[in-house]
């Protein structure tokens, strides 16, 4: 189904009947990615997934947008759907989309799943800048040495070959997206949190790592973190039989 917000078409699906159930993916995945997350729960909730802009079937912002901006389209299709309160299950950039809508809204979120949340800057040590400053390095060169091509070509020659695999995944606008939301802390926006919230992670995971989970389980008043052994980033994935025992008893599964 798609919905009109702001001029942006918005794909969904609504499946189940029940309390409401709202889940968001990642950077770079879609409703696909999170459907066994929908399945695990369609049948006791009315679960609704979202195509977030830029990725799926959904539309492209015309002009680069942040992560607030991204959680007031998720407002603006709660309203359209007439939903007035929710259970938010959010994967790595859905999560930080979680954090800002629970933080901003606490009245309208019943209980909050953050599953390898994004939301914080990462540590960054020696290493870190080297890379940066070697990164930078490289970059001139290759303006320099291709000099046949146009500057465009050039530097999208060198991101597809040095830069991050969601920025060499990444085009136009979305690009410059990703640039804003990377460098975006919500470490503030924690403690605002009101929601009973479940944090589930994968002990594995170089994206955001662990101790992204036990920094946002002790700034969230009432929270809770569950590792999974031997699990990255997909952690939902990764030990799908364990997390659905994990995600139905901490939303009362059984009881509805």
């Amino acid at each position: 189904m798609i919905m009109d917000i702001d001029g942006l078409s918005l794909n969904y699906i609504v499946e189940g009947n029940g309390k409401d159930i709202l889940v968001l993916h990642g950077w770079g995945a879609n409703i696909n990615t999170i459907m066994p997350i929908v399945n695990i729960l369609k049948d006791k909730f009315k679960v609704h997934a979202l195509d977030l802009p830029g990725f799926g079937e959904s539309s492209q912002p015309k002009e680069p947008i942040d992560s607030f901006q991204y959680a007031d389209i998720v407002k603006k299709y709660m309203e359209n759907m007439e939903i007035n309160k929710v259970t938010l299950i959010g994967h790595s950039f859905g999560g930080k989309l979680s954090i800002i809508l629970g933080s901003k809204y606490p009245e309208l979120i019943d209980k909050i799943v953050l599953i390898n949340s994004a939301g914080l800057i990462p540590k960054r040590g020696p290493k870190y800048y080297v890379k940066v400053h070697s990164f930078k390095t490289l970059r001139f060169l290759y303006k320099n040495l291709f000099f046949w091509l146009k500057d465009e070509e050039r530097l999208e020659k060198f991101y597809k070959k040095f830069g991050s695999t969601d920025y060499r995944e990444a085009s136009g606008v979305m690009r410059r997206i990703l640039v804003t939301v990377v460098n975006e802390d919500l470490f503030p926006l924690l403690r605002k949190i009101k929601a009973p919230t479940l944090l589930i992670w994968g002990d594995e995971d170089t994206a955001t790592p662990l101790y992204m989970g036990k920094t946002m389980e002790k700034e969230i008043g009432d929270a809770g973190l569950v590792v999974f052994e031997g699990a990255g980033h997909y952690s939902y994935l990764d030990e799908y039989q364990r997390f659905t025992v994990v995600l139905r008893h901490f939303l009362k599964y059984n009881e509805q």
